[in-house]
């Protein structure tokens, strides 16, 4: 099946060659086409260019034409933090930090993480699957083509792995690439010594989720009151051993050395990064580890922005994802993210759009199949109605803009 997008006003994240991910000043960089076409075919992207140099249709059998009407074409969002699979929503405890909580007065009380488990716990697998689709539904609508979906709100052995494996049924049945993050250090549920647990996560956890193949990757919230840095380390090179490459959640509300030991470990992505030191600029400098901003955890909770704009100074790269999760932030939006980069943190549109779609999708392994506009790729597009020109996209944050969503080649809105 052939696929023709003609009439573009402008084609967003073009490139010849697929490239790893951009950085420092060239975050500011964007190539684009004005007045374009894209073709497909069998799902991949197979020729893109200037309208003016459009040979046409040779042949019509088996080949849908779809007219942008001069909307902008982008190539879809990487979402590369997510904990979408849920079981209830937390709005009371919205209402606690209204009414002068902070979130870890929250998280003593019941709240927080522990108040997912437990409602986890209770639920099935077959209602979470249905609960979780019906997300992935909604998001796909706001332009968002891939995603990454942790575990964490199980806190025991059956409960992870139930996660995972509702996870690893989404793979099967949703249109989205999906990769499973197994977090079972995200807290330390309550019927535990935080050494039993680590030893649970380590001696049992983490082996099944190998011999099942339930994860892509293992993540740790690396924080004090949760997971020091010797306890990260043990996990992290746990993991390692069975060839599952890790990611962190570090820095949000402290820093202690959380990133060195994340990147010495050689994860592909740290996450938050609300608070930083200079050793910890210093340890991402020449690593292989992606630095992944949170802005709208940030905006929900009311705590520090990543310094965005001093990382790209110091010629670091920088993801953008939503951290969607009940507790501090339930947004699945990634052009509210967007949106967000560019007022709160002051990073240009160029530098948003790259940093949502060609540097989150090297953030979740899938650089080599998305993030850009580039022959060989996979098809996943989202064609906005006609507006001015493409930063209207980050300019109107509340407007709902996007007219259709092609995955894999296929209309799905």
């Amino acid at each position: 099946m052939k696929v023709i997008i003609k009439n573009i006003s402008e084609l967003i994240q073009t490139e010849e060659k697929s490239k790893k991910w951009v950085s420092g000043k060239n975050m500011a960089k964007l190539n684009t086409i004005k007045d374009a076409f894209i073709e497909i075919d069998n799902g991949k992207i197979s020729s893109f260019g200037c309208m003016d140099n459009w040979k046409g249709i040779e042949d019509w059998n088996s080949t849908e034409v779809i007219d942008a009407e001069g909307g902008v074409v982008f190539p879809s969002y990487c979402d590369s933090h997510t904990h979408l699979v849920f079981a209830e929503s937390r709005e009371q405890e919205f209402v606690d930090r209204i009414n002068g909580l902070t979130y870890q007065e929250i998280s003593k009380k019941g709240g927080g993480i522990l108040n997912s488990a437990k409602k986890m716990q209770k639920i099935s697998e077959e209602e979470l699957i249905k609960i979780s689709l019906s997300k992935l539904e909604r998001l796909i609508k706001t332009g968002t083509g891939a995603i990454e979906i942790k575990s964490g709100y199980g806190l025991n052995l059956k409960s992870e792995i139930k996660i995972l494996k509702v996870i690893k049924k989404l793979k099967e049945i949703s249109p989205l690439t999906i990769k499973s993050t197994f977090l079972g250090a995200h807290a330390i549920p309550e019927e535990y010594s935080k050494e039993r647990y680590l030893e649970l996560i380590i001696k049992e956890m983490l082996p099944q989720i190998h011999e099942e193949k339930l994860a892509d990757y293992v993540d740790v919230f690396c924080e004090k009151g949760y997971f020091n840095i010797d306890d990260t380390i043990k996990i992290l090179e746990a993991s390692n051993k069975l060839g599952l490459i890790g990611k962190t959640h570090v820095n949000q509300f402290n820093a202690f050395g959380g990133i060195k030991a994340s990147v010495d470990a050689g994860v592909i992505s740290v996450d938050h990064l609300e608070e930083m030191r200079e050793e910890d600029f210093t340890a991402l400098i020449g690593s292989n580890c992606m630095p992944t901003l949170l802005p709208s955890c940030s905006f929900f909770l009311g705590i520090p922005y990543a310094p965005a704009r001093e990382m790209m100074e110091r010629n670091l790269p920088i993801a953008l994802a939503t951290d969607y999760n009940p507790g501090s932030a339930p947004n699945s939006n990634m052009n509210f993210v967007s949106s967000l980069g560019c007022i709160k943190m002051k990073m240009t549109p160029n530098e948003v759009i790259n940093a949502t779609t060609i540097n989150s999708a090297y953030a979740m392994g899938v650089e080599k199949e998305l993030g850009s506009i580039c022959i060989g790729k996979k098809a996943n597009l989202f064609i906005t109605r006609k507006i001015p020109s493409y930063s209207y996209l980050h300019y109107s944050y509340g407007e709902d803009l996007i007219n259709k969503v092609i995955l894999n080649g296929k209309i799905i809105q």
